[in-house]
């Protein structure tokens, strides 16, 4: 069963600009894959109408086969759950340690305090970054700090883990080792689904690879196929 499916999804904002038409495919569970495409091509758009930040204006988005068309109040904050989101600029709280960073979608839920160390602690395991809880990001490099990023984002254990440009601020060293670092995530049992417009590194990676272009679903792309 795929964790999550696109049906015809169409896009528009207000003065008629088309952002996606009639996108359809499928992710399934423990599958990483890419999307990519120009600037405007409507990568971020998608990452949205599955995080719920947008609603599709046509077609159906499934998660976990639950339209989320039908998601409406505090359902949105229990579906935000099952979808981690890691962002380009990793908009971390200055002022607050990495272990605060990272406990913090835990602490907005109401979880006790004793849950939120032992899954911070589990987090920050799985990112390598377990002694630098108490570390403020400023200490850290770029790449502990995407580390940081994804911690947070795996801290409420989700299905599907979905980043933005994860390595777009980092050097060619920096990207491989978050990328390994996500390609490593599906074997746990999270998938995982990574907008990029680096062709290199879309295809080093070797992975399925959606290719928008104009807010339409162009290509859809397997790992056999990448050499073409």
């Amino acid at each position: 069963m795929p964790v999550l499916r696109f049906d015809n999804v169409s896009k528009h904002y207000a003065g008629g600009r088309q952002a996606l038409s009639e996108v359809t495919f499928e992710v399934d569970a423990g599958e990483m894959l890419f999307v990519t495409g120009h600037s405007g091509a409507g990568k971020s758009t998608l990452l949205k109408l599955i995080h719920l930040s947008e609603r599709a204006s046509r077609g159906a988005v499934l998660f976990n086969e639950r339209n989320l068309r039908n998601v409406r109040g505090r359902q949105v904050a229990m579906h935000r759950r099952e979808v981690g989101v890691v962002f380009q600029d990793h908009r971390l709280l200055a002022d607050r340690s990495v272990a605060d960073n990272v406990g913090l979608p835990l602490l907005l839920r109401g979880t006790a305090r004793g849950e939120i160390g032992k899954r911070v602690r589990v987090a920050l395991e799985k990112v390598a970054l377990a002694d630098r809880g108490d570390a403020l990001p400023t200490q850290l490099s770029a790449g502990e700090q995407q580390r940081v990023g994804i911690a947070r984002a795996l801290v409420t254990e989700p299905r599907l883990l979905v980043a933005d440009e994860p390595t777009g601020n980092l050097d060619p060293t920096l990207s491989a080792e978050i990328m390994a670092l996500l390609e490593s995530l599906p074997e746990r049992g999270t998938s995982v689904l990574v907008a990029s417009h680096d062709l290199g590194l879309v295809k080093r990676m070797r992975k399925r690879v959606l290719v928008l272009g104009d807010g339409r679903l162009l290509d859809d792309i397997r790992p056999e196929d990448l050499a073409e």
